[in-house]
């Protein structure tokens, strides 16, 4: 089957979905609200499935060539003792690939120039996914805040405040590994970057929309400046030249999880149908993974209706058990003093003789 779709949001999920439908012979359109594409971000984290959605898109090769494979991941107390070390050897063994680090504004470019000229439409924001005319399909891909999503399903499934905010930024500090630092209430994340950069992370329990009167950096030195000293080399190079800038941003998932990512002729991908936080890196990954979905479920049906119904019925259940997982991860990671001996047991335990999921 094939027909003309358009698509509500550009980011990562929905700039795939594009790729994916146009490469089985739809016309697509792309509504994008910001004005342009964006020109800044930090890295994020694609596991082997990610990597074989992108490979089915035909991009696989050009987003491992922009990309930075992280060699080793280790988890740490905050003095800097061995929690866990991710086996990321075995991970290569049993499927042919880490996980990969790239940057989000380098995987929008090579998922934008896949679909050449005039598909994505700028600044061109939906308000109204029932007004739309003109399609076969609508595949709302507009992320945490989906407007799609409250007009079709309503404020119960509204985002909802993990209690937990996060910073981040880059640094010129050079690493191939990913490590995690779990203290008392809160972590510290670095993740290697192309250009012999690094990415970091901080996340910490504070009220929803909280700022500090003696800003960022100093709430940041408040929580982490004891930790293990290459907690506090990152630190110490966030007031250098190029390198003071400090994200913002509260942690959210959905309130309720959707009884279904379908709605008449409206396919939800991506944040949109299952906003998750961050804690197993998974977000990026399975917003690849829904686009390819939903145009593999098109391409296999003769009709549309049959088509999302398979989609809903191959990606719903598996992205709201990792939304769950990710929520008791986030509830474990910022548990209080007493609780984190058997936190970091549990962790332990499940790096020696869990297996990764790819």
């Amino acid at each position: 089957m094939t027909g003309k779709a358009i698509i509500i949001g550009g980011g990562i999920g929905g700039l795939a979905a594009a790729v994916q439908l146009r490469r089985i012979g739809w016309d697509v359109e792309v509504h994008e609200r910001a004005p342009e594409p964006p020109d800044a971000g930090t890295a994020v984290g694609l596991w082997p499935s990610a990597l074989r959605a992108l490979d089915t898109l035909g991009l696989g090769q050009e987003v491992r060539r922009v990309s930075r494979p992280a060699v080793r991941g280790s988890f740490l107390r905050a003095d800097g003792r061995t929690i866990g070390v991710v086996d990321m050897a075995q991970l290569r063994r049993r499927t042919g690939d880490s996980v990969r680090m790239v940057a989000r504004p380098a995987l929008s470019e090579v998922l934008t120039s896949a679909l050449g000229d005039g598909v994505v439409r700028y600044g061109s924001a939906v308000t109204d996914v029932r007004d739309l005319t003109g399609c076969d399909v609508v595949i709302a891909a507009d992320g945490l805040r989906s407007r799609a999503r409250g007009v079709l399903f309503g404020h119960a499934h509204r985002p909802r405040y993990a209690g937990v905010t996060t910073w981040h930024g880059n640094t010129g500090l050079d690493s191939g590994e990913m490590t995690e630092t779990w203290g008392r209430d809160a972590r510290f994340g670095v993740t290697p970057r192309t250009g012999g950069r690094s990415n970091w992370f901080a996340c910490a329990p504070a009220p929803e929309g909280a700022r500090s009167p003696g800003g960022d950096l100093a709430v940041l030195r408040g929580l982490f400046g004891d930790w293990h000293p290459g907690v506090r080399r990152v630190l110490d190079r966030l007031s250098g030249e190029g390198e003071a800038v400090v994200h913002r941003n509260d942690l959210y998932d959905l309130a309720a999880p959707l009884p279904r990512y379908v709605r008449g002729r409206v396919a939800l991908i991506g944040d949109a149908a299952h906003a998750m936080t961050p804690d197993l890196g998974r977000g990026a990954c399975e917003a690849l993974i829904d686009a390819v979905a939903v145009g593999r479920a098109l391409a296999a049906h003769r009709r549309v209706p049959d088509a999302l119904a398979a989609y809903d019925a191959a990606r719903r259940r598996p992205t709201q058990r990792l939304a769950r997982a990710a929520r008791l991860a986030n509830r474990a990671v910022h548990t209080s003093l007493p609780l984190t001996p058997v936190r970091d047991t549990a962790l332990r335990c499940f790096l020696a003789l869990g297996r990764l999921p790819d």
